[in-house]
């Protein structure tokens, strides 16, 4: 096949009537899953509202961190696949929606915010000109204004080179990424310690923040390649082959090992430490359901992917490289739900409020995601590397 007849090549997603009504039940689902937790438990609501907030946006915005690395890196192999980390991270407007109506709940999930802390409460009162609500929301404002606005300009861009052709579109992209992954790096981590671990305000980590960054790249990737591989097998993206997953399962891979080398960083400083101001989170995680969630963290996130994913057979191989993307979005829920139930909560609960509002906001990212596919070609034309990509072996 000629380059020419590649860019001319449409592959256009149509998503069906039957497909969005199972989103919108989910949607339905979680709709009734957190008015019913708000009557019942509005403390319980509240932190599966934030855990399944922050889950989303940090994959969109790991997805958005993918894509600028593909262009900054000059990346062959990827790209005839940039359309799925330009869908999901169209989902970050959607989520500032979610994140600015969490004012409405701020007194049931984070401590500092109670009134009169300040004045029983000399460390929370130190912070106090950092951690105080108008503040937070200005940041999240900022924050969500800088992402929206350099996702939709590498998207108008990336359109622009599928109508127009050249090279100037590429350098552009390339360019503009190259400010993006300072954004995105900067306050991800930022906002991390604002959603996160703000909620204990006591403790101090001084590597949770690029954890949390790594957390984000890493799951964003686990669920390109995931929705990569679910429109191979409907039929679309028909140039992916054992090379290109070989590649995805790569990053899987070395996002994984990193993630590890962090959680064990942060574990070992401060249990050699032993300072109460840091050892205090791995006190209140250390027994019941807490205590086995420590170690699960570590085998779903680290664990099993180093393991099924090390060998060049297992890692080019959809049979093995999905069940372990399974386990890696059950390891983010559970990395989080690490993180928030203990602070807020302090006890550990798990129902059918929890699976609802993750179905619904599942469904919720489902929808969004697969219309902005549906809103362009699948294979990006008149990309420089496309060639490169589709015919990519190794």
């Amino acid at each position: 096949m000629e380059l020419k007849d590649m860019n001319n090549m449409e592959d256009r997603l149509i998503v069906p009537q039957k497909f969005k009504n199972v989103l919108f039940a989910l949607i339905g689902i979680g709709i009734i899953s957190m008015i019913a937790g708000f009557v019942m438990d509005p403390h319980r609501a509240w932190a599966n509202y934030l855990l399944n907030n922050y889950y989303f946006v940090s994959l969109a915005i790991g997805a958005a961190f993918f894509g600028a690395i593909q262009y900054i890196s000059q990346a062959g192999w990827s790209a005839a696949f940039k359309r799925i980390p330009e869908a999901m991270a169209s989902y970050v407007p959607v989520a500032a929606v979610f994140f600015m109506l969490m004012y409405f709940g701020m007194h049931s999930i984070f401590h500092w915010t109670h009134e009169g802390i300040t004045e029983t409460d000399a460390l929370i009162a130190h912070k106090a000109p950092y951690l105080n609500i108008p503040f937070f929301f200005l940041r999240v404002v900022l924050f969500f204004g800088l992402w929206i606005i350099m996702i939709r300009l590498l998207r108008k861009i990336s359109l622009k080179e599928d109508a127009e052709g050249g090279m100037q579109h590429f350098y552009d992209s390339e360019k503009y990424s190259k400010v993006i992954i300072f954004i995105i790096a900067i306050s991800f981590t930022l906002f991390a310690i604002d959603m996160i671990m703000s909620l204990e305000p006591h403790w101090f980590s001084a590597l949770f923040a690029a954890k949390s960054f790594i957390a984000a790249f890493l799951h964003a990737a686990t669920v390109i390649t995931l929705i990569v591989i679910i429109l191979h097998k409907i039929g679309h993206l028909r140039m992916l082959n054992r090379s290109h997953l070989h590649d995805f399962s790569r990053y899987i891979f070395m996002l994984s090992i990193v993630w590890g080398y962090f959680n064990f960083a942060e574990f070992m400083l401060i249990w050699y430490g032993n300072i109460p101001e840091e050892t205090i989170f791995y006190v209140h995680r250390s027994h019941g359901a807490f205590g086995v969630l420590f170690y699960a963290n570590i085998i779903l996130n680290w664990f099993i992917p180093f393991l099924f994913l090390m060998p060049r057979m297992t890692s080019r191989s959809k049979v093995y490289i999905l069940p372990v993307i399974v386990i890696l979005m059950i390891g983010q829920y559970t990395e989080l739900y690490y993180y928030i139930w203990p602070a807020v909560l302090k006890e550990a609960k798990f129902g059918l409020l929890e699976i609802g509002t993750y179905l619904g906001f599942l469904g919720l990212f489902a929808l969004v995601v697969t219309n902005t596919l549906s809103k362009a070609n699948l294979v990006p034309k008149n990309h420089p590397y496309l060639e490169e990509s589709i015919y990519h072996q190794f």
